[in-house]
């Protein structure tokens, strides 16, 4: 088992860097391991449209941390993307370069497409095949993407498809930064992020012949991203986060609600000391609620599946699936030609 190789997925977002660095199994991929920082890399964007000095510094960091886990892994194959802060900001091109000057890492921004379709994949063991459709939701810092997935007619495995996508330039640290939190937080603010995200996604038609099978109940919700799975922890009642009781469980609309009004209930203070929560989150798991609650007004699902996983797990299912295909060209090759008689 030693002599598996080490692939790697690293994901520098808005809000997070994360590495996850794993080898196949049967069954998809074994876990070798997991980092993640919160690094806020998207902090201050919004308004000056440059990623500041500090913010970077922290970023370079978890990267630094990161580089020196693939090498001692010997990873054979690693990808590595940035999403929104980076497409956003001016300097962003130039923080790539400078990444890959110290840490030797070569980052790659990726597209809201590509960014969708990896959550999408990262996601498949998730759904729910006997369904007739789902919407992926992925709530980044800097933006969220949204995947309409046709279940209905679809292979048992593999991946359905993509029936329409969106992605909006709003996440969690975009939307607490418009919004910014008093003292406390009132129904009134809390409503300001719910309509000023449905703006976003109300005209969006290309999913409308999907309407009837949301509006019969016959879709489902997946929601990746820590704001979720802060919310799905804070519901479970957990004494601190545990990635195995949140990963997959579902909760009912009224369930989500619940948890948004407990959040809503606190204080930053009292937010930050939640074990699921904690100080890196308390000012953002409001504003995740917000998208998600938008995106149930506007596309309602009685059943939403909480999955703490997405685009690291997608890249790692690609690389994994390029490995195979190129093996399998390696043998077809190698077979010996057949005598013409």
């Amino acid at each position: 088992m030693g002599d598996a190789p080490c692939y790697a997925a690293l994901d520098l977002g808005t809000n997070n860097c994360r590495l996850l660095i794993a080898t196949p199994s049967a069954s998809g991929f074994r876990v070798i391991e997991a980092f993640s920082r919160i690094v806020r890399l998207g902090e201050g964007l919004s308004q000056s449209g440059r990623l500041s000095e500090a913010a970077m510094e922290r970023a370079m960091a978890a990267l630094k941390v990161s580089a020196e886990k693939v090498r001692r892994r010997r990873v054979v194959r690693l990808r590595a993307i940035a999403t929104q802060a980076c497409r956003m900001a001016e300097n962003g091109p130039a923080f790539i370069a400078r990444v890959a000057e110290e840490t030797g890492l070569a980052l790659q921004i990726i597209t809201p497409q590509e960014e969708a379709r990896l959550s999408v994949a990262g996601c498949l063991n998730l759904l729910d095949r006997t369904g007739d459709a789902a919407l992926v939701v992925d709530v980044g810092g800097g933006s969220t993407e949204l995947s309409w997935v046709e279940l209905k007619g679809a292979p048992p495995t593999g991946s359905p498809p993509v029936r329409a996508w969106l992605s909006i330039p709003m996440g969690v640290v975009t939307l607490a930064e418009r919004f910014p939190e008093g003292e406390t937080a009132t129904q009134g603010w809390y409503r300001q992020m719910v309509d000023t995200v449905k703006g976003e996604i109300a005209a969006f038609r290309r999913a409308d012949s999907l309407r009837a099978v949301f509006d019969a109940d016959r879709a489902h919700l997946i929601g990746t991203s820590g704001a979720i799975t802060s919310l799905a922890g804070l519901h479970l009642n957990l004494p601190r986060y545990d990635r195995n009781k949140v990963d997959g469980i579902w909760m009912t609309r009224a369930e989500c609600d619940a948890a948004a009004g407990r959040l809503l209930a606190l204080n930053p203070q009292e937010r930050a000391q939640q074990p699921c929560i904690g100080p890196d989150r308390a000012d953002l798991v409001l504003a995740g609620a917000a998208i998600l609650q938008a995106v149930q007004e506007l596309w309602p699902c009685s059943r939403v599946r909480v999955a703490d996983r997405g685009l690291r797990e997608g890249i790692l299912i690609s690389l994994m699936s390029d490995r195979g295909r190129r093996r399998k060209r390696r043998r077809r090759s190698a077979a010996p030609a057949l005598a013409v008689a």
